[in-house]
């Protein structure tokens, strides 16, 4: 249950305050590239770390990605454009990218113990 709480704390964080901050501290131009940066890098890069961590143990832990996801639907729909459809693109790519190390890290994990 701890881990469950710490993931979705982790998720909640980057899915729903780095866009607040993006659009409330960065304007213009420079606003643009910041999410460019975080649709592109920060949040693929943590879909597959809570991937990984979901792959530890999946039997608990299985639904981080798939509430990463919905944090960036909800974060996104929120802070920019609410029911922008390119949105749920970007959401289904993120969920598949966790959903792929989730079990990609399972599968590893078992293959290496004894």
């Amino acid at each position: 249950m701890k881990k469950i709480l710490w993931g979705l704390a982790v998720s909640a964080l980057i899915m729903f305050a780095l866009p607040w901050l993006a659009v409330t501290f960065v304007k213009g131009d420079g606003g643009m590239a910041v999410c460019f940066l975080l649709f592109f890098a920060v949040n693929p890069v943590h879909s597959v770390i809570m991937g990984v961590f979901a792959g530890k143990d999946t039997g608990t832990l299985w639904s981080l990605p798939v509430f990463s996801a919905a944090f960036f639907l909800a974060g996104v729909w929120v802070f920019f454009d609410m029911g922008e459809t390119a949105f749920i693109l970007y959401g289904a790519v993120y969920l598949v990218l966790g959903t792929a190390a989730m079990l990609i890290s399972a599968l590893l994990r078992k293959k290496m113990q004894p």
